[in-house]
């Protein structure tokens, strides 16, 4: 099984950025500890700033994996081409967020992703990406 983990923009700060939220672990160093985890599973990370970056690696996605497992950061609460780009491929998308979103500012309780996600996994920490990718087992 081949999945791709893909985050959006300011989680490559995972570690620094506010870590009573997202913990003072860096994701590389978390997707090391998946890559243990689940050795039986090919696991690729990608990780952009930029809006239309994501949307060409799930476009590519379509043909290259059996899943996706996507954290688009404050991309999920505005980004109606994200949402597009999902509901034009077949690959199945798990939405994942670290923080509990509905329990933060109200613009963060919109998703543009949910709608055509596989599922939606939030507020685990971390551990929303384990748990996501269980869900594709």
């Amino acid at each position: 099984m081949k999945l791709l983990l893909l985050n959006g923009p300011n989680l490559n700060l995972l570690g620094k950025r506010e870590p009573g939220v997202y913990g003072n672990q860096s994701f590389e160093d978390f997707f090391s500890e998946l890559q243990l985890q689940f050795k039986d599973i090919d696991l690729t990370y990608f990780q952009s700033n930029i809006e239309g970056d994501l949307i060409t690696e799930i476009q590519k996605a379509d043909d290259m994996y059996d899943g996706v497992i996507l954290n688009a950061g404050a991309y999920t609460h505005t980004s109606i081409g994200i949402g597009d780009a999902i509901k034009a491929v077949a690959v199945p998308v798990v939405e994942v967020h670290i923080s509990n979103t509905f329990g933060r500012e109200e613009f963060r309780h919109q998703s543009y992703i949910s709608p055509n996600a596989k599922g939606v996994i939030l507020g685990f920490g971390l551990q929303s990406y384990a748990l996501a990718i269980q869900s594709f087992l």
